[in-house]
């Protein structure tokens, strides 16, 4: 049976990487399941959005930073992305629509909090990294 699945990533990488590439690997596998996925990225989590950030946090856990790019391809083959336009710019210094992450700016849905709120009601699961 197939759900709408919504994965909010709020939490800094820097201080919890595990949790980081568990809420990745829990969205892939989502999307290879069959399941509806959207996924945000707000707050400090905004950083596994910056070009080769992930590979270098999965060679911190101790993981292959191939692993990374395999759950971006999936996400980005198979899931709606969804960005904190302010967060990205606070923790990156990036604005929206200025390129250099890891989506293209076409792929992303820029958003705040109404975007947080009306995907969180629209799921039939939430998760939260």
């Amino acid at each position: 049976m197939t759900c709408s699945v919504f994965v909010k990533f709020v939490s800094d990488p820097e201080t919890d990487p595990s949790k980081s590439v568990v809420g990745l690997a829990c969205a892939a596998q989502a999307v290879s399941d069959g399941h509806d996925v959207d996924v945000f990225f707000a707050a400090a989590s905004t950083r596994m959005l910056v070009p080769g950030y992930l590979e270098g946090l999965m060679e911190r856990i101790g993981a292959p930073p191939a692993m990374a790019q395999q759950f971006v391809q999936v996400l980005t083959d198979g899931a709606r992305w969804h960005c904190s336009f302010n967060s990205l710019k606070a923790t990156a210094g990036i604005e929206e629509g200025q390129g250099g992450i890891i989506v293209p700016d076409a792929s992303m849905t820029w958003s705040g909090p109404p975007g947080v709120i009306a995907l969180a009601t629209a799921a039939d699961t939430v998760l939260c990294y």
